[in-house]
């Protein structure tokens, strides 16, 4: 019966986001707002696809958070039918596959030897980072939306029920367990745990981001970045679904119906903070914050005020994911698995390339290379030309 009503809530909830995103800026007696229609403009940027891979497992409903993972010259994916592939960043190649017979749900992450997978029924599958072979498999007690995050002394797990877990990297024994009130009605998500240094950074459904001891998971601080408001639980939705970025010594955040801040990295404190409704994330660069809106627009911070210095609002309500900042360019994906290029400085859109299907997960930046993975299980990696 729990889990009946446990997956009934995250459901809802998803099917309330939907809502959300058609009905921005409307009202009982005006039509519902279509997404955007794309627009032509004359290209500035030559974009080359470089390859692209199909992993399968094509996840035509239920978000799962699967999207790749770079470390050294090695891209890795994993695909909701098991499949985990490491695939050279160079040349596309298959490098190996590995075979988990698993529901695959979150990840994956990887670094120090592993890449660690996540399953819908709790799973965490720990791969020879090498060889595709299995280390070992823990129970973590919840669904996995997100990728763990591999530390020098622990394999980091966030899962669906607000519960930050430390494993063991040898044998994925528990070593320390830290857990957060999560409210009754959430979005489907999960923020991913992100290491820097000795810490292990991440959001919750109730608004807070923590930090904790990698080694042992002593709190080192906590922030509540967006505090509940309204008087239906549908207002009071602040879910941190989309892992904070660290640069440097600030973490920037990014929450839906909330805010997006910049925290110190040693001790959580708020620098600045601005309401933005965001649940897939954003990136950073040396003078700039972008975050994808949840109603579609993509918007340009001064890195360290907050202050907007560009919005561009071309893709209203076309389901954008996190964007990517390479070099002078700026990429987002939407959900026709079109990848939007825009100049980092103006906004203005500058190139437009196809994926594949809809990309609900976050492009990641791999040398010169974007890459991305799309829903029905094709990772595609692209470079700009400029």
């Amino acid at each position: 019966m729990t889990r009946f009503k446990l997956s009934s809530r995250y459901l809802l909830a998803a099917l309330a986001l939907g809502i959300f995103g058609f009905l921005a800026g409307c009202d009982k007696d005006k039509d519902i707002e279509p997404p955007a229609e794309l627009v032509d403009f004359k290209s500035s940027l030559d974009v080359e696809r470089v390859w692209s891979v199909s992993i399968g497992g094509g996840d035509p409903v239920m978000r799962a958070g699967l999207a790749p993972a770079v470390d050294g010259e090695v891209v890795y994916a994993a695909g909701r039918d098991g499949d985990v592939l490491a695939i050279s960043q160079a040349n596309g190649k298959t490098l190996w596959r590995a075979r988990t017979r698993s529901e695959l749900t979150g990840g994956p992450g990887a670094g120090f030897g592993i890449v660690a997978v996540g399953s819908a029924n709790g799973e965490l599958i720990a791969l020879d980072q090498a060889t595709g072979s299995t280390l070992w498999t823990a129970s973590v007690g919840g669904e996995v939306l997100s990728a763990p995050a591999i530390a020098s002394d622990a394999v980091i797990v966030r899962t669906v029920a607000g519960v930050l877990l430390g494993l063991s990297r040898e044998d994925g024994k528990t070593l320390w367990r830290e857990e957060q009130q999560i409210p009754r009605l959430t979005l489907r998500g999960a923020a991913a745990p992100v290491v820097a240094g000795n810490a292990a950074i991440c959001g919750f459904d109730n608004g807070r981001v923590i930090a904790a001891e990698t080694r042992n998971g002593e709190v080192l601080w906590e922030q509540l970045v967006s505090a509940p408001s309204g008087r239906t639980e549908l207002e009071r939705m602040v879910d941190i679904d989309s892992a904070v970025k660290v640069s440097g010594v600030d973490v920037f955040v990014a929450g839906f119906q909330g805010r997006v801040a910049m925290l110190a990295l040693d001790s959580g404190q708020s620098w600045w903070s601005r309401e933005l409704s965001s649940h897939r994330g954003l990136d950073v660069d040396d003078e700039s914050v972008y975050v994808s809106t949840a109603t579609g627009e993509l918007i340009s911070l001064r890195r360290r005020s907050g202050v907007e210095v560009w919005r561009q609002s071309g893709l209203r309500l076309r389901g954008l994911s996190a964007p990517v900042v390479i070099g002078s360019y700026v990429a987002v994906a939407d959900f026709e698995g079109y990848v939007h290029w825009l100049n980092a400085g103006t906004g203005a859109f500058v190139a437009r390339t196809k994926a594949g299907a809809r990309v609900s997960n976050p492009p990641v930046r791999a040398g010169d290379l974007i890459v991305l993975q799309d829903d029905e299980g094709r990772v595609t990696a692209f470079r700009p030309r400029g």
